[in-house]
């Protein structure tokens, strides 16, 4: 079971910068993507950005030149740099892996995990 673990959330002003970070445990799947999300109040979760198995990345149009997600693999760890924060990031931040199993070119289907959040406040 893949178990995953947000930190570094808080409250900032608007035009600061946060890193958020989460751990990984129990993974066992030859290959996983990762993904930050996000839930504002009253909102549905969206796509933040997510880094592929071989490192490629994809952002929302809204973050992008301001986040940077990465992933240290010896330290299982997924990281999700924030710079001029808005006040609309407001939100409670979710990491979450998408792995399958591959092997002689089949893969499995994808399994889904989710931490379960940290909130991040932005103000003015």
């Amino acid at each position: 079971q893949v178990q995953l673990m947000e930190s570094g959330g808080g409250s900032v002003q608007a035009g600061g910068k946060m890193k958020l970070s989460c751990t990984v445990s129990g993974y066992r799947f030859t290959r996983c993507g990762w993904g930050w999300y996000r839930q504002a109040p009253g909102k549905e979760r969206d796509f933040v950005a997510t880094i592929s198995s071989t490192g490629i990345t994809t952002y929302v149009d809204s973050v992008k030149g301001r986040f940077t997600i990465s992933h240290d693999i010896g330290k299982k760890t997924l990281y999700l740099e924030m710079i001029s924060l808005k006040i609309e990031d407001t939100a409670i931040y979710s990491c979450a892996a998408h792995c399958k199993n591959c092997s002689g070119g089949a893969c499995s289907e994808t399994y889904n995990y989710w931490g379960s959040g940290t909130q991040v406040t932005v103000s003015s």
